[in-house]
């Protein structure tokens, strides 16, 4: 591992960073999710997770809950279960549907076999001890328990990964600038398996590829601007990177109609 590669999964798993800057609201969160609204076939990510716990009864606990959007698709599908949800930022907690609390994923408050399946939606890659939190996730889940984890791609939208490099080399005057940091690079979908099977036998993972048209800059630029509580991994000027992708992305649309970005994301359906 690079000092560089080091010091990005440090920014990406800081507590203090995550809890009071990157989720102590949801503005930026929901700037990545909303992303997806363009994104062709369309996937209906809180359906999906409902529909793989359709013959789960009893507690449900959604781990690194965020601002919700999950748990509030499951109070309206399903009023018949007990939901949970945790997380590791006070502020994003507080228009979540409760019942909700504070909790690490490497330390979870709950009960050997207390809960009937496990949510842990793109946030394992914030966790400083991943395998411990896969320990955590087996300890709690009963014993014909299921849990269901996602995650992003190594590959996915490489295209901004691009416009990053693009836009920072213009700011910077060079060629091509450092990269972005990568959130979900300690877990993506292609190591996801790896640390899932260590504790559960069946691992089934669920591909979702597609591809985001934008006819605006717009959002893609608020996509990369939610990334600012990391602003200081990037050894470049944040605003002005930002400004020049924004350009960048304009430009395209001009010449091409539309800009175009590959998403690969999935799903892992565990059971022991």
């Amino acid at each position: 591992m690079t000092d560089l590669s080091a010091a990005h999964d440090a920014a990406v798993t800081d507590r203090a960073r995550l809890a009071g800057s990157a989720y102590n609201g949801d503005r930026d969160l929901a700037a990545r999710q909303s992303l997806y609204q363009w994104q062709m076939p369309r996937y209906d990510l809180p359906g999906l997770v409902a529909e793989q716990l359709g013959d789960v009864r009893g507690r449900v606990v959604d781990i690194g809950c965020g601002n919700g959007k999950f748990i509030q698709r499951l109070r309206q599908d399903r009023g018949d279960l007990f939901l949970l949800g945790l997380d590791i930022a006070p502020g994003i907690l507080a228009d979540v549907p409760g019942p909700v609390a504070v909790a690490d994923a490497m330390r979870l408050p709950l009960a050997a076999r207390s809960v009937d399946a496990a949510l842990a939606l793109h946030m394992l890659y914030h966790v400083p001890d991943i395998p411990q939190a896969v320990r955590e996730l087996a300890r709690i889940v009963a014993g014909d328990g299921l849990v269901i984890v996602s995650t992003n791609s190594d590959r996915d939208k490489a295209e901004l990964d691009d416009l990053w490099q693009r836009a920072t080399g213009d700011v910077l005057g060079i060629d091509r600038g450092p990269a972005r940091i990568s959130l979900s690079a300690r877990f993506s979908l292609e190591k996801a398996p790896a640390f899932l099977g260590e504790q559960f036998s069946r691992v089934e993972v669920v591909e979702l590829p597609g591809t985001i048209t934008v006819h605006d800059p717009e959002p893609v630029v608020a996509h990369m601007a939610s990334y600012r509580a990391w602003a200081d991994q990037h050894d470049v000027p944040f605003d002005a990177t930002i400004d020049r992708a924004r350009t960048l992305v304009a430009d395209h649309i001009v010449r091409h109609g539309a800009y175009e970005i590959t998403c690969r994301g999935g799903l892992l359906v565990c059971r022991r």
